[in-house]
């Protein structure tokens, strides 16, 4: 169970196992990642930053946001592993998705966390 400081919800990442990915699909969204992040998964993935860019991010203003692809009923990250219903890239996933569910914005939007991650624990 993990517990973060200032948030009054608990989170059993053992459920991730069972969620089938609902944090990485639903609707259009931006998946953000800095520079380091982003690189590495470049790395990862065995390309140069410019064949990356130009096959997995889509540009936001000056950020970088994952691309996302059609699924179900609305979109996954490109990273979404549509058969595993996991990311196939969870050890060098971006900070935004290391912190989820422990955004502020969750904060006041608790029924919709409910809905959106069965690990969490009020």
């Amino acid at each position: 169970m993990i517990y973060k400081q200032g948030f009054d919800f608990s989170f059993d990442e053992n459920a991730c196992e069972k969620c089938g990915g609902k944090c990485c699909i639903g609707e259009s969204g931006n998946i953000f990642a800095n520079k380091d992040e982003l690189e590495a998964i470049a790395k990862f993935l065995n390309l140069n930053f410019e064949d990356f860019e130009q096959g997995f991010l889509r540009k936001v203003g000056l950020k970088y946001s994952f691309q996302e692809v059609r699924f179900e009923e609305g979109f996954a990250c490109i990273f979404f592993d549509q058969n595993r219903r996991k990311c196939s890239i969870y050890e060098l996933r971006p900070s935004q998705c290391r912190t989820f569910p422990f955004w502020e914005y969750f904060k006041k939007n608790k029924k919709e966390l409910q809905k959106e991650c069965i690990g969490v624990c009020f």
